[in-house]
């Protein structure tokens, strides 16, 4: 248990959550860059007469959602066994705990979605 008696812990705590919520979304938005490249490479190498494979860059941009999708999830566990190692007076008041818990675990949702569409489509 932290006995600082400082609220600047929580806050701390808390930007180090939403960093890694930032995190987390740049690799989901990279690996749906990757994942597209492959269609764009089709379409600019103008190989309309040759069927489409997907290939290697839908397995690395579907990697690369899944993995942010697991970053975000972990760093809200991690999170949430920080608050529990503080003091109340490092809470502040009527402040609410489990919102980037819950943004980040809205955001693992939606990328595993994500991820599922493009590897089934």
């Amino acid at each position: 248990m932290s006995y600082l008696d400082d609220p600047r812990v929580f806050f701390a705590a808390e930007r180090t959550l939403l960093a890694w919520n930032r995190t987390a979304l740049a690799l989901m938005g990279f690996g749906f860059i990757v994942e597209r490249f492959g269609l764009f490479l089709h379409v600019v190498l103008q190989r309309h007469d040759e069927p489409f494979h997907r290939g290697v860059s839908l397995w690395i941009g579907v990697a690369f959602i899944v993995l942010g999708a697991v970053l975000a999830v972990l760093s809200s566990v991690q999170y949430r066994r920080v608050l529990r190692t503080l003091g109340e007076a490092e809470i502040p008041k009527g402040y609410w705990l489990n919102l980037g818990v819950v943004t980040n675990l809205a955001l693992a949702l939606l990328g595993l979605a994500l991820a599922a569409y493009m590897a089934l489509s």
